[in-house]
């Protein structure tokens, strides 16, 4: 089943900046051959449910292994049964009917 998340995993007890710990992350999604779209306050990620969430799994593994002790993650996701449909796609439809 393919799936669409939006992703925001936080490193705690890391300082301020988490952005080495992001980076770190993207890599993990992108080297599962994952669709990505980073945005200002986390990634959305394109794929079928069990890979998506296997490299959910190795971004904590990554993250916990560069030093952060606690990670929160929030994550939504959607699934649909009656048509293919894309990131591009819904923000697509999205900006045709601002167009309107």
């Amino acid at each position: 089943m393919k799936v669409i998340i939006d992703l925001c995993i936080v490193p705690l007890g890391v300082g301020g900046s988490v952005s080495e710990y992001v980076a770190a992350c993207h890599r993990v999604l992108k080297k599962a051959g994952l669709k990505t779209q980073l945005h200002a306050y986390g990634t959305n990620v394109e794929g079928e449910w069990d890979e998506v969430m296997a490299a959910v799994k190795s971004c904590h593994e990554e993250v916990h292994g560069m030093g952060a002790p606690r990670i929160t993650t929030t994550i939504k996701m959607g699934t649909r049964t009656d048509r293919s449909q894309t990131m591009e796609d819904k923000v697509t439809s999205v900006i045709k009917k601002l167009g309107k």
